[in-house]
């Protein structure tokens, strides 16, 4: 390499880093825009929560799976599922879990059946509670 490369090339250099701290060069994250996060898992996702009873891991499954699996609405089946990803004992009656979060006001009918079957959505105040209340 010659001596006048060199200087060129160090000539270039210093120009380009002055530029950068003017903040005329853009500099472009080592990402790319909008890639996603590894997906958390219903496990992970249930050892974020304080939990201790059937019912508030059967509202914070149904949580996970409007929020984290983006489903509209979660039938019996979503939750058994949900149970089993998370490797969690099911409650003996799932029906009478969900049934106690929606006497509590935390859960809702969902407005059409899935699969044949009777469907739930968190209400604002089950999506609240599951953000607030049963966080570590």
């Amino acid at each position: 390499m010659t001596t006048n490369t060199v200087e060129q090339r160090l000539s270039d250099l210093e120009a380009r880093i002055s530029k950068l701290e003017k903040g005329a060069i853009s500099v472009q994250p080592t990402h790319k825009a909008g890639a996603t996060q590894k997906k958390v898992s219903a496990k992970e996702y249930l050892m974020t929560k304080q939990l201790g009873t059937e019912t508030q891991k059967t509202l914070a499954l149904g949580y996970y799976l409007e929020h984290m699996e983006g489903l509209p609405s979660f039938n019996v089946d979503d939750l058994v599922g949900a149970f089993q990803a998370a490797k969690e004992k099911r409650p003996k009656n799932m029906n009478d879990a969900v049934n106690k979060n929606v006497a509590r006001g935390l859960l809702m009918e969902a407005a059409e059946k899935k699969d044949a079957k009777k469907a739930w959505v968190l209400t604002s105040t089950g999506e609240k509670h599951v953000e607030d209340e049963l966080n570590k």
